[in-house]
């Protein structure tokens, strides 16, 4: 194994791996990368994998991000002279795996670019020049001697819409770039430490998988045809061999989960255009946090009988809006379609995908409308880059668009005032207090009193926190948060104004008057006292997190003042 480090900040190193006497892993590891295409944040950085397969031909799997252009190309040098290089696999387009492909190709002009249909129309958009290609199906292979039988499973959506696996039939090694990925960079290949990495792990699928756990589930039926697999060589992270068995079912059971929920919404958008993917995606997770499930759909590469289908199964549509001046012929017949097949009573959500040429919104949402659908969240509207609050803001209009659509549930559920097991649970009574936390340009809060101590030494507490909260997204493991406690007799204005609905991306904190903590977090001034938090575990429980912090810090305002206790009749509902 060798690690060759470059001396820039941030920290950026190669290292490689023979994970096979004849195939090695190239792994380009970003150690302070704290963000991920800006709507999700990272712990522990990310690392972007490369595979080199030796038969008789010999074969690279998917390149790297363009930071490490000449670390990655002066690396690959030294393995081998990219002129003996016969075949480039491609998985995927998106630029953190394909950003070098120009390079490659200039190195080694002989190589047969190997993708699907979609990846090879951007890749020659991309490169500019001609090369060498060769369009490949679900169960093509590819020979190159000695056994590696390269055998290819169409996987779209996970998360790319041209994304393919590749299966080398000697070794028992599945290739899938993003599946069964997690950022998580360290120096360990492979997945030794299932704690270390699991919470990293679950985070990567609640972000990007979850969304399209659909097509989780028919990438791995794929993948059950196939020989064994013995190790999982995905794109991000360390490679899959120790605990193969019990990531994939974790997979299989977070996506039929998923899949179960009776209540599913159509988001629709295009992979390559603007920022279309990211904030759809991020509206997705919005979606799932609240147990309905979501349909991703690329406008450029469905068909529009699928499109027809998916919309009429659907119980709400989000519209990533398309370039105005479109002439591609799929994008206007499923935008035609989407239309065509949207009908009464069905909730709409559309939003700018910031590609500087969108659709105007205004007309589209007014056909929507005169079709008889409800609007699910106002329409998101961006005039710059999308940042951190912009996502945020997608977020939380995907989690009222799911409120939405599941208030029925609720409603039936709180009129449910005659079960003795209701009542019984409604004696349990807890305090009052308020979390606040604030993560890059994000702040959020949440009532909360389901808060109980859960360890002397080091002092932490444990705090349960429903899914579908804004604030959820703020407490991964890591993140620091403020635990405000509000005091008996003087809680009720506090009380009123974080039991507000909000709108998404609205300022919670207008009108309160607060101080910020040591971790950035707001103090609410007129607390009883605060406890500054960091996040060192998460416990899933149905429809909560049992998030668990440490406490670093704590000061009382008022040595005479009693915690305020919050009583309820049932417990089915807050």
């Amino acid at each position: 194994m060798v690690a060759t480090p470059i001396k820039t900040q941030p920290r950026l190193t190669i290292q490689t791996d023979d994970i096979t006497p004849d195939t090695t892993a190239i792994r380009s590891l970003d150690w302070d990368r704290d963000r991920f295409d800006i709507e999700f944040g990272l712990q522990n950085g990310t690392t972007y994998n490369s595979y080199l397969i030796r038969g008789d031909k010999i074969a690279l799997v998917d390149t790297s991000h363009a930071k490490f252009r000449q670390l990655y190309l002066d690396t690959l040098k030294g393995l081998i002279d990219p002129k003996e290089i016969d075949y480039l696999i491609i998985s995927h387009t998106e630029p953190d795996h394909s950003g070098l492909v120009k390079d490659f190709l200039e190195l080694a002009p002989q190589a047969t670019v190997v993708a699907a249909k979609m990846a090879i129309k951007f890749l020659e958009d991309l490169v500019h020049q001609p090369f060498k290609k060769q369009v490949i199906k679900n169960g093509e292979q590819i020979d190159l001697g000695q056994g590696h039988v390269i055998e290819f499973v169409n996987a779209p959506n996970l998360h790319w819409p041209d994304t393919i696996f590749s299966y080398d039939h000697k070794t028992g090694i599945l290739f899938t770039c993003d599946a069964f990925g997690m950022h998580y960079c360290s120096n360990a290949t492979f997945d030794e430490d299932l704690k270390a990495i699991e919470k990293d792990y679950r985070f990567y699928y609640d972000c990007l998988m979850g969304p399209n756990a659909r097509s989780v589930l028919s990438a791995m039926k794929r993948m059950d045809q196939l020989g064994e697999i013995n190790t999982v060589a995905n794109g991000h992270g360390p490679l899959l061999r120790h605990n193969l068995n019990e990531l994939l079912d974790r997979y299989r059971n977070w996506s039929e989960a998923q899949t179960k929920a009776e209540k599913s919404v159509a988001v629709f958008y295009i992979s390559d255009y603007g920022y279309s993917d990211r904030l759809s995606q991020a509206v997705a997770k919005g979606i799932t946090k609240t147990g309905v499930a979501v349909e991703m759909v690329d406008l450029r590469s469905a068909d529009s009988t699928e499109v027809h289908e998916i919309v009429n199964r659907s119980v709400g549509i989000v519209l990533g809006m398309p370039p105005s001046d479109s002439n591609q012929e799929d994008i206007v017949t499923n935008m035609g379609t989407v239309l065509a097949a949207a009908k009464e009573k069905q909730l709409i959500g559309m939003l700018e995908s910031y590609g500087d040429n969108d659709e105007p919104i205004d007309p589209l949402m007014t056909k929507f409308r005169e079709a008889g659908l409800k609007p699910g969240f106002p329409v998101i509207k961006l005039k710059d880059t999308p940042a951190e609050a912009d996502y945020q803001v997608c977020e939380e209009s995907g989690t009222d668009l799911g409120q939405f659509l599941t208030r029925k549930d609720l409603v039936k559920q709180m009129k449910s005032l005659d079960s003795d097991l209701d009542k019984a649970m409604g004696r349990l009574s807890g305090g009052l207090y308020i979390i606040t936390a604030t993560k890059g340009d994000v702040s959020s809060a949440m009532l909360a009193s389901w808060v109980s101590q859960a360890s002397f030494e080091p002092p932490g507490l444990t705090i349960a926190v429903a899914k579908d909260r804004a604030i959820e997204s703020l407490m991964q493991v890591g993140d620091r948060f403020i635990l405000n406690i509000l005091e008996e007799g003087k809680y009720q204005s506090l009380m009123k104004h974080f039991l507000k609905r909000f709108k998404p991306g609205a300022d919670r904190f207008a009108g309160i008057k607060t101080q910020t903590a040591n971790n950035g977090s707001p103090i609410l001034n007129d607390a009883l006292a605060y406890l500054e938090c960091e996040v060192s575990s998460r416990m899933e429980c149905s429809d909560h997190w049992i998030v668990y912090s440490q406490v670093e810090l704590g000061r009382v305002s008022n040595p005479d003042g009693l915690t305020a206790v919050h009583h309820r009749k049932v417990g089915n509902h807050y």
